[in-house]
């Protein structure tokens, strides 16, 4: 039997790419024991986005919001969350509540998106932007739901597939460093 790397090892242990098929699983290990899934999401997304403060990113968030949800009742909080497990699978999170005030019904819409996405290329964040401001319309993972982030971000479903590999590679790359 030959040996397993770090890289193959650890594919098997991380459920990111756990939903898709076995082909693309195994270009992912192919990628990775040969080191060159960095280089090729460097070549995909060379660059970074700006949206650094809870600020910008409200308003980078309202933007999108605005351009193809304008009938959505409008958000109340958009932060980073340093606390979000993407072990968890929580890369972002969206609430809404209503609230009784006085004789008025109250809504309170809030997207948190994980920290880790701060040093993500700016297509990464847009994806996981789509993904929670598609949840205030559609609340399950179905059909309606993946057909509305695609009408926001056409190539949402391949900046998801290439999401799950820059967290991969970027977990993988900590455990590397510290063996």
């Amino acid at each position: 039997m030959a040996p397993v790397s770090v890289w193959e090892n650890n594919l098997q242990t991380i459920n990111y790419l756990a939903g898709y098929p076995q082909n693309i699983q195994q270009q992912a290990a192919e990628l990775l024991s040969s080191g060159k899934l960095a280089q090729y999401l460097d070549a995909k997304y060379p660059q970074p986005h700006q949206v650094q403060s809870d600020k910008a990113l409200y308003s980078y968030v309202n933007e999108l919001k605005n351009a193809y949800m304008r009938n959505s009742p409008p958000l109340s909080q958009v932060r980073f969350d340093s606390k979000l497990n993407i072990i968890k699978q929580a890369l972002g999170m969206h609430t809404f509540a209503s609230r009784v005030q006085g004789s008025k019904l109250k809504a309170h819409n809030s997207i948190s998106i994980a920290a880790l996405f701060k040093q993500a290329p700016a297509e990464f964040l847009r994806m996981i932007v789509v993904h929670e401001l598609a949840h205030f319309k559609q609340k399950e993972h179905n059909k309606a739901f993946y057909q509305l982030c695609q009408h926001m971000e056409p190539q949402y479903h391949q900046l998801e597939l290439d999401t799950r590999l820059w967290l991969l590679w970027r977990d993988l790359s900590k455990t590397e460093v510290s063996t």
